[in-house]
C-alpha cells in the first residue's frame, strides 16, 4: 500500500512528553521537537526559547501515514494526552512556550481541529484554550532534546511527567499502540 505522508504541528506543552506519547502511535513514521510560532529574528535557541520572549512554542512536528492514522485521531491523542484547559502551563511548566496549540498545515487540517475540539470541549469542566493557528516556521530543537524520554526515562522528570502520559495514552488509546 503507498503511504499518505502528512505533516502536523501540535504544542501541549514540554515537547519531550508529547514527543513520547506520539512516538508510540501506530501511523507515525518521525517525531521531530522543536519550536514554532514566534516573533524573534533568527534561530531561536532553547535557552531563549524558555526566557518566553521570542513568542515560539515547545512543539513536536509529526510526519504520519494518513492511510494508518487519521489527523483527527492524532489530535484527539493530542487532546486527551495532556490539559488542553491550562492557559500557558502544562503542570509546574509555566509560560508561554508552554501553551497548548496546534499549528495547521492546510485548510482540512484547521477544519478538523476545529470540530475535534468542539467534540472533546464536553469531557473537560474548564474551556478548552488550546490554539489553533496556521502554520508558522518550525525550527529543530538541538540533538539532546530529541528522543529525550526513550535516552533519559531514569531522569525524575521523565518518571513524575512523562511516565503519567504514557500510562493515559495506554489506557484511553490502546488500539492506536505500535
Amino acid at each position: 500500500m503507498t503511504k499518505n505522508l502528512q505533516i502536523t504541528t501540535l504544542g501541549g506543552g514540554c515537547f519531550w512528553c508529547t514527543e513520547a506519547v506520539f512516538q508510540e502511535v501506530k501511523g507515525i513514521e518521525k517525531v521531530v521537537s522543536g519550536y514554532s510560532g514566534g516573533n524573534a529574528p533568527g534561530r531561536p535557541t532553547y535557552r531563549e526559547i524558555c526566557s518566553g520572549l521570542t513568542g515560539h512554542a515547545e512543539v513536536i512536528q509529526l510526519t504520519f501515514d494518513a492511510n494508518v492514522i487519521s489527523f483527527e485521531d492524532i489530535l484527539v491523542i493530542f487532546m486527551t494526552t495532556h490539559d488542553p484547559t491550562t492557559l500557558n502551563q502544562q503542570g509546574a511548566d509555566r509560560g508561554t512556550q508552554y501553551r497548548s496549540v496546534i499549528y495547521y498545515h492546510n485548510d482540512v487540517q484547521k477544519k478538523v481541529s476545529e470540530e475535534v475540539l468542539k467534540q472533546i470541549q464536553p469531557y473537560y469542566n474548564d474551556k478548552i484554550v488550546t490554539e489553533i493557528s496556521p502554520s508558522t516556521i518550525f525550527y529543530e530543537a538541538t540533538i539532546e532534546h530529541q528522543n529525550y524520554y526513550r535516552e533519559n526515562t531514569q531522569q525524575g522528570y521523565c518518571s513524575f511527567v512523562i511516565e503519567p502520559k504514557l500510562a493515559k495514552l495506554r489506557k484511553l488509546h490502546a488500539d492506536k499502540l505500535r
